[in-house]
């Protein structure tokens, strides 16, 4: 009597044990944590880390904006518009903090750094047109020089020089003032919660569905009610300040920022690239995080240059 040998079961390869890649929503908790340390901790320690910090983060989302223009062919100075953009907001932090902190010395420093900055832009466009001179021709070039040019100077006035006027809202006649640097982030965030919240909540008419079609208009006055909750709750940080004047601030946050917000996703569709960037995993690039900026700060400059 034989006996036959059992059936064996075909084999299973596991995989190896071993660690699971982060999630998505890991990755932005992680690195956003990392993040809003770095800036937070740099805009409180000195007037010198905030311009150090600041300063970096407005060159990389310059060279963000030029490497998204260079994916549809344009060959804008990337360098040079680099170091305009350092000279930029260096020159505004240095004017700023002469005439606020140092005004004994306004006169002898603060007027000749303002000359060489206004000979620095007026020249420019010439120092542009030169180098597309010297390129010319340029090999598998489908744009006119001059569109390279326009980019290089369009880069300048989308994001370094807004970026550049923080340095206005930081300084007051007493000196640095870092606590209107956390109030303009404390604003920019609670439109960003309040707009997130309402508009998973409530969200059911589009704001804008050829350039962002996850924004709605229940998240945007989402966004404008708890921007408005906060002016009023910074009252506790900024006392000084009347409850009318922070309630306007709130506004022009709550309004400007999602504005900001929805012509930088027109530049990435336009580009066709959904991230300007992959310097923070998870959350894209910096231009991707400060681009609320780029339109609220000219307004809030204008402002306190009205209003004081």
């Amino acid at each position: 009597m034989s006996v036959s040998p059992a059936p064996t079961s075909p084999a299973t390869t596991e995989p190896p044990a071993g660690k699971q890649p982060m999630s998505n929503l890991s990755q932005r908790i992680l690195f956003g944590a990392i993040g809003a340390v770095l800036l937070l901790g740099s805009v409180r320690y000195s007037a010198w880390t905030f311009a150090l910090f600041f300063g970096v983060v407005q060159m990389r989302m310059l060279w963000e904006f030029y490497r998204m223009m260079r994916e549809v062919g344009y060959k804008p100075a990337a360098l040079l518009g680099g170091g305009i953009s350092v000279l930029l907001f260096a020159g505004s932090f240095f004017i700023s903090y002469v005439h606020d902190v140092k005004p004994i010395v306004t006169e002898a420093y603060a007027r000749p750094a303002g000359y060489v900055l206004l000979g620095i832009i007026l020249l420019l466009p010439v120092i542009l047109i030169l180098r597309e001179m010297a390129a010319w021709p340029r090999e598998n070039q489908q744009f006119s020089p001059f569109s390279n040019v326009g980019v290089a100077l369009l880069g300048l006035l989308y994001v370094s020089l807004p970026m550049s006027l923080l340095n206005v809202l930081a300084f007051t006649p007493q000196g640095y003032d870092y606590r209107r640097i956390f109030a303009l982030l404390l604003l920019v965030w609670s439109s960003d919660i309040g707009a997130y919240a309402a508009g998973k909540t409530f969200g059911r008419h589009k704001l804008a569905p050829k350039i962002s079609p996850g924004k709605t208009w229940e998240g945007a006055i989402g966004g404008f009610l708890l921007t408005l909750g906060m002016g009023w709750a910074l009252g506790y940080l900024l006392p000084e300040l009347s409850l009318t004047y922070r309630l306007v601030v709130a506004g022009v946050v709550a309004v400007f920022g999602p504005l900001g917000d929805l012509a930088e996703s027109m530049l990435k569709r336009s580009v066709d690239v959904k991230d300007s960037g992959r310097i923070m995993p998870g959350h894209g690039g910096l231009l991707d995080r400060f681009d609320a900026f780029l339109f609220i700060l000219p307004v809030l400059a204008l402002l306190q240059l009205l209003l004081g």
